[in-house]
């Protein structure tokens, strides 16, 4: 199941620059960004831990993964806020 990473929000400054609207695809053990676009590796690897768990699809009633997750960069200065979004696939 592919995954859409999205920068949602900025509660600080973030050097990369990370923007709003910034996003990135997870396939499986692939990473696609825009042409262009980057990525955080700071910000990332704080996120891969979710990809292998949010891959596996909606599990049972009142699985936590049921829903989309946000997740903070780690630089307490950056506050960079990422929506992780199931995206569905196509038939």
């Amino acid at each position: 199941m592919k995954l859409k990473v999205s920068v949602e929000r900025i509660n600080g400054y973030c050097n990369q620059p990370m923007l709003v609207g910034d996003h990135f695809i997870v396939d499986n053990g692939k990473i696609m960004i825009p042409d262009g676009k980057h990525i955080c590796m700071w910000a990332l690897q704080s996120m891969m831990p979710i990809f292998p768990v949010m891959q596996r699809g909606t599990g049972e009633k009142g699985d936590w993964t049921s829903k989309d997750q946000v997740f903070v960069c780690p630089d307490p200065k950056g506050k960079v806020h990422y929506r992780i979004e199931r995206m569905k696939e196509p038939c």
